[in-house]
């Protein structure tokens, strides 16, 4: 149904939509000029794509409060898909850039309808989190230069930070002296005041400056008023923009999604991730139709909506209105704006982006136990996270991207691959984990041992060998298999070779607590001479075999 959030819509919401809708237009209009100068573009290109993208996210989306526009970090990886095809510069540049936001509408439009949504899950959290402090560090660098009216160099991150230090003594002081009180006064609005639209109004007060005093500084210069031509982008490759859409999709459909779900579940309600899909394409095609660029959910405007008072879309209905409005009556104010005011109003919105603590907690979330098991894989969220913004610090967003998403799948198949075996003890009538609980005791001519985690053709001949280890100098083995949720055909034929191997050593292999699922393949699989002692519980298991106690 479309627009959802409107049905059964109560009267009482009006005033907080309408205020909501007032303080969010404040927002966004600052800050679209700024993203899609990262974009690579005009600033009013990030006027053309809001009112489209708010209109059509309100009619397919899921989430009341989710306010879509431009954005900084799908604004970066625009300008880099798109400069990886045309050059920076090119008179091109806007026509592809629209062209980009279609094939990511197209992308997002075709993952809804056949309903993928459940592909998000495989772009972890840590992955995303390193891909934005890469890309906000990657932005704040770009936009340096302007702060101190220094050229821009190329390259990385490390070069383009080389450039400016090189460049220092070239600073203009005028120029460095705007950059830095916009910093200050949008950063201390922030902080100290943070109902104000700090954006807004360190914008205007540029603006002002600059007329008033007519000071020589760069300025934003000529910005076309009145609304966007609409229809395709012309002379454009679409083919060479395919797989830099996808890319945008699923960073924008991540961040969005966590912005929805976060509200969500603060205001309590459910969203649907296909129809997000379905919102983001929609939102996507009215932007890229309108000849603006990317867009996606943001956390940041979300939550001022929220806050605002907002009860449903009609908010961002409202948003969508005064931005054309700006767009007829109110561009020519704009042009006034010191470029390092702009530069200002980028780094103080993505400054918040980089989350060292992020990093540094994810390192932490470790033990011991886990170091043991995994070795350096024993933090692999904080790994996949630092090799994203590592990757795109040196390499650029897009490798960046899919440099975190690799090193976090095959983190993935690494430790599962490799499962943890803890050897069990006996400590107060229950079994538990030897390194865990160094009192425990161990049994005389038995080894328990628990593999926690699922048994399948990955990890199959490391579990062999960690059973036949434990077959040494004992005469039975404890499969403790309450932990084992799922075991597959190959596995169950390794536990049948495992106890005939063992059995031929005179050991005795036992398996204790099977579930449901474990059992019937098990049974299925396994031969009546090698695999056949099961038992309900550990202590049975010990029971039959009738061993006691010792001190380890």
């Amino acid at each position: 149904m479309f627009f959802s959030s409107l049905r059964g819509y109560d009267r009482g919401w009006l005033r907080g939509d309408l205020i909501a809708g007032l303080t969010v237009w404040a927002v966004l209009i600052p800050e679209s000029l700024a993203y899609a100068s990262i974009a690579g573009v005009s600033p009013v290109v990030g006027l053309y794509a809001a009112p489209g993208a708010l209109i059509l996210y309100a009619a397919l989306g899921s989430s009341r409060h989710l306010v879509c526009g431009p954005m900084s970090a799908t604004a970066a990886l625009s300008a880099a898909t798109v400069a990886d095809v045309i050059p920076v510069g090119d008179n091109r540049f806007a026509a592809f850039t629209a062209a980009l936001a279609l094939t990511t509408g197209i992308a997002a439009l075709l993952a809804g309808i056949l309903r993928l949504g459940f592909l998000a899950s495989f772009i972890s959290e840590p992955v995303i989190k390193g891909f934005i402090v890469g890309l906000a560090l990657t932005i704040i660098i770009g936009q340096v230069p302007k702060l101190f009216g220094i050229d821009k160099a190329e390259g990385d991150f490390f070069e383009q930070a080389w450039g400016v230090l090189s460049g220092l003594g070239d600073t203009d002081a005028l120029t460095l002296a705007v950059g830095v009180a916009s910093l200050v006064v949008v950063l201390g609005l922030k902080r100290v005041a943070p109902v104000i639209p700090a954006s807004l109004v360190v914008v205007l007060i540029g603006i002002a400056v600059v007329e008033l005093l007519d000071l020589d500084v760069d300025i934003v210069g000529h910005i076309d008023g009145g609304l966007p031509s609409f229809g395709l982008p012309e002379d454009v490759d679409y083919g060479a923009l395919a797989a830099g859409g996808v890319a945008v999709m699923l960073v924008g459909f991540a961040e969005g999604l966590g912005a929805a779900k976060t509200y969500a579940a603060r205001q309590h309600y459910e969203i649907d991730v296909n129809r997000e899909l379905l919102g983001l394409g929609g939102a996507n095609l009215a932007a890229g139709l309108s000849h603006g660029m990317v867009v996606n959910g943001s956390l940041s405007k979300t939550a001022v909506n929220g806050s605002a008072g907002a009860h449903s879309q009609l908010s961002g209905l409202v948003v969508a209105v005064l931005t054309i409005v700006t767009l007829l009556l109110l561009t020519g104010l704009f042009e006034s704006l010191p470029e390092a005011t702009l530069a200002a109003v980028v780094i103080a919105a993505v400054i918040e982006l980089v989350d060292f603590r992020a990093l540094i907690r994810l390192y932490r979330d470790t033990s011991r136990a886990l170091g043991r098991a995994y070795g350096v894989a024993a933090r692999p969220d904080f790994i996949a996270a630092t090799a994203a913004m590592l990757g795109v610090l040196i390499f650029d967003t897009l490798p960046g991207l899919f440099i975190g998403i690799s090193i976090s799948l095959l983190l993935l198949l690494y430790r599962a691959s490799r499962p943890y075996v803890a050897t069990l003890g006996e400590f107060h009538g229950t079994y538990v984990d030897l390194t865990r609980q160094p009192e425990a005791e161990r049994l005389d001519g038995i080894t328990i041992v628990r593999v926690e985690g699922g048994l399948y053709f990955a990890n199959a001949d490391a579990v062999r060998a960690r059973l036949m280890r434990a077959g040494r100098h004992v005469q039975t083995v404890i499969l403790d298999a309450e932990t084992i949720p799922f075991v597959d055909v190959t596995a169950a034929e390794m536990l049948d070779r495992v106890a005939a191997d063992l059995r031929r050593e005179g050991v005795r292999l036992v398996i204790a607590r099977d579930v449901g699922l474990v059992r019937d393949v098990l049974d299925q699989v396994a031969s009546e001479s090698a695999l056949h002692d099961v038992y309900p519980s550990v202590r049975a298991a010990v029971k039959s075999v009738g061993a006691a106690p010792r001190s380890t």
